[in-house]
């Protein structure tokens, strides 16, 4: 059975509390922007959290999927929440 949990950075977030994942890099212009390139992970409650890397990214996207069917998470290439 799935984890209800997924590893984002260094959170285990709720899988039940994201609403959406961003398809391409953030880029808002502004120089202090600290997310410019990540992925962002839209929860609830208009919080966010951000991964750095497309595999990251598509690490939480197979997780939310396998959660959803019931059915194990596929391999994660060359990525590891342990």
């Amino acid at each position: 059975m799935p984890s209800i949990f997924c590893l984002v950075d260094d959170k285990h977030i709720p899988l039940y509390r994201i609403l959406w994942v961003s398809q391409v890099p953030h880029f808002c212009g502004h120089e202090d922007c600290d997310h410019e390139g990540d992925y962002e992970v839209r929860l609830e409650m208009d919080e966010s959290v951000w991964v750095n890397s497309q595999q990251e990214r598509d690490h939480v996207l197979r997780s939310m999927e396998a959660w959803q069917t019931g059915q194990e998470p596929g391999p994660d290439e060359g990525y590891s929440d342990s």
